[in-house]
């Protein structure tokens, strides 16, 4: 079969790759080059895609994302050219990076944004004592790409943003915190920090040492190791910036975003601090202190950002990490309405979540709470609020001087039609002073009802939301807008209900052909994935016939779908199926090669060659959710440009009950 690669097709694929350059090739085979910036303290945010290669010339085509994408997943194609000028965004990094305003010149000229340069007054670099020179070493080549990476991202978002670099002499805490007051000091509205460590006892001191800036915001990348807690991102003053995979899709937006999770050791930083107070503005109930992050922005390599880099990488580069998360907040809050002097601006998102795109798929591991580590609807960790719509959940509002959040906790309940459930609706006063705010609902199924007690309660209270349902409520998920009218500004939160059948179910199996022993009939897939290959290296789980995705040892891409209608009125359904992994990657920690699960627009699950198994595995899902519709569940593996990874799938079902 030619789904098997010989020991000599592999040496004929190495040999016609296009081989890697520059920093690339230093990097090995993987696709992405980690950690970055190891030396100190701290250590910046930084993914680097090697498995493109470095283009070296500035007017030459490159991969990634550039600023015209970003805007538009952002809604900032008007914004970003007629805001922001003038203002001051800071960026703070260690050690030199001599080329920095060459390459910026050149990563702004090949995208047509105006030129910001020390001569123009929009570019200045400075070190960690405010001086014009007497810059770092270039100590650790590491940080030089990152300083690239801040920059050219602040440029993406706000083309008319001044510039402030600010070098620390090293990555230690007391320089980086230097530098940050060294920013705040020279006028930055806000100032970017791509960088955390490990937390420490004392990191309460450092908040008011260094971070803890009222009129300024502060922004520090979450981290890039999962569900793991990172500082100064702990920090109740600071902005926590999360992680997100961005893909442009066919929905009304364009785009689409889901926890970034390239590994079970590389994604989006969240989780409780051990050390920080809870601001008063967060409301979730799995941290008794402060929770990681607040808002994000794309983060995955895999769908990364193209950054110049001509000293220490060689040229046109694609990065990851929440290091570009981070200005690129950072860039938005200069965007958005100035802050009140005495205001702390991170408290400014939860004041204002609609206007941030919810991200509620993806996750980074398996915790309990569940959310502080998996994409929800409404507040979770990987991406807190979620993603820029703009730039007005940045800033206060424009016509108010009194402001207030909302949120519901817990944020989603399952109940059995005929019953209810109950939750509290938590108010907080953001700035001014407090007002009455009035609660209502609104997306509910039909038959049921909400109610509040009180139905209006004065900025900073709380209320409870009872929700009933009828016998006649038809189960599945609903997700509700919970609306805060105030007299001086208006705010929503999102609260999920799954509603579940009483009776009235008759037990069946929906997907026709479950087990491809009738070739292609119910199934949609590209060419070679379906078929008897039980005696082609890949055994079937029962039967003769399997569906074997991918398996070539170079890129390529396979999909299998099946469209299925999942009846109401039913208690269980459980979607399952058999799953066999195996790959010829040694790799113990980087997934290359991918197969996700969807069903509709949600992705059930995603697995790779790190979780490849002798024999075959069943992979089960309640899919509750999905009651009364009609959804496509789709397979697809995607395979990158070396060594084989085979997907095989049998005895499907999705059983009702």
């Amino acid at each position: 079969m030619r789904k098997l690669l010989t020991l000599a097709s592999l040496a004929v694929i190495a040999a016609v790759a296009v081989p890697l350059s520059g920093a690339a090739a230093a990097g090995g085979t993987g696709e992405m080059l980690k950690p970055f910036c190891t030396t100190g303290t701290f250590r910046c945010m930084s993914a680097l895609r090697v498995d493109l290669p470095v283009v070296p010339h500035a007017t030459a085509s490159h991969d990634g994302m550039g600023p015209a994408d970003l805007r538009a997943a952002y809604r900032l194609a008007s914004a970003a050219v007629t805001n922001g000028t003038g203002q001051t965004v800071a960026l703070v990094d260690a050690y030199d990076d001599p080329t920095i305003e060459s390459d910026l010149a050149t990563y702004r000229a090949y995208y047509g944004l105006p030129p910001c340069t020390t001569a123009n007054g929009c570019f200045k670099k400075v070190n960690q004592d405010g001086e014009l020179g007497n810059y770092p070493i270039v100590a650790n080549p590491s940080w030089e790409p990152e300083i690239a990476l801040d920059t050219e991202m602040v440029s993406a978002i706000c083309p008319n943003c001044h510039i402030l670099l600010v070098e620390a002499s090293s990555p230690t805490t007391a320089n980086l915190g230097t530098a940050v007051n060294t920013a705040v000091a020279q006028g930055a509205v806000a100032v970017s920090n791509s960088y955390g460590g490990s937390e420490s006892s004392s990191e309460t001191s450092y908040d008011t040492s260094y971070y803890k800036h009222p009129g300024v915001a502060i922004v520090a990348s979450s981290g890039d190791s999962g569900y793991t807690r990172e500082y100064p991102a702990a920090s109740p003053w600071v902005t926590a910036v999360g992680g997100t995979a961005l893909s442009r899709a066919s929905n009304s937006r364009g785009w689409t975003e889901s926890v970034w999770s390239t590994s079970s050791s590389e994604g989006a930083g969240s989780g409780c601090s051990a050390y920080e107070a809870k601001p008063s503005f967060q409301h979730d109930t799995g941290c008794s202190r402060r929770t990681i992050a607040d808002v994000s922005a794309v983060a995955d390599p895999a769908t990364g950002v193209a950054v110049y880099d001509s000293y220490g990488s060689g040229g046109w580069t694609v990065f990851g990490g929440t290091s570009v998360a981070s200005p690129i907040i950072g860039a938005m809050y200069a965007l958005a309405n100035s802050p009140a002097p005495s205001a702390f601006p991170n408290s400014y998102p939860y004041g204002n979540p609609s206007a941030l795109w919810d991200v509620t798929t993806g996750q980074t591991a398996t915790c309990s709470p569940a959310y502080l580590c998996t994409g929800e609807v409404g507040y979770d960790g990987p991406t807190g609020l979620g993603t820029p719509n703009g730039s007005a959940a940045f800033g206060p509002g424009s016509t108010s001087t009194n402001d207030f959040s909302l949120s519901v906790s817990p944020s989603s309940a399952s109940v059995t039609a005929g019953s209810g459930t109950s939750a509290t609706v938590s108010t907080a006063v953001t700035s001014g002073s407090a007002q009455t705010v009035s609660l209502s609902a609104s997306g509910l199924p039909s038959g049921a009802t909400a109610s509040f007690s009180p139905s209006s309660v004065t900025a900073g209270s709380s209320s409870t939301l009872t929700i009933s349902t009828s016998s006649s409520t038809a189960p599945g998920t609903y997700t509700l807008t919970i609306t805060g009218t105030g007299s001086s500004a208006t705010h929503t939160t999102s609260f999920s209900l799954t509603v579940t059948g009483t009776g009235g179910c008759t037990a069946a199996q929906k997907i026709t052909n479950p087990g491809f022993e009738s070739g292609t009939t119910g199934w949609s897939s590209t060419a070679g994935v379906i078929g008897q290959y039980g005696s082609s290296g890949e055994p079937t789980h029962s039967g003769t016939w399997d569906a074997w995705l991918d398996g070539y040892g170079q890129s390529h891409t396979d999909t299998l779908s099946h469209s299925v209608t999942i009846p109401s009125g039913c208690s269980n359904y459980t979607l399952s199926f058999w799953l066999h992994i195996d790959t010829a990657e040694t790799t113990t920690s980087v997934a290359y090669d991918k197969l996700t699960v969807t069903l509709g627009s949600s992705t059930l699950a995603t697995y790779s060659n790190l979780n490849k198994a002798s024999g075959y595995q069943q992979r089960s899902f309640n899919v509750s959710g999905f009651a009364g519709q009609t959804v496509t569940l789709t397979f697809k593996g995607v395979e990158d440009s070396s060594l084989q990874t085979s997907f095989v799938i049998d005895d499907t079902a999705l059983n009702v009950s």
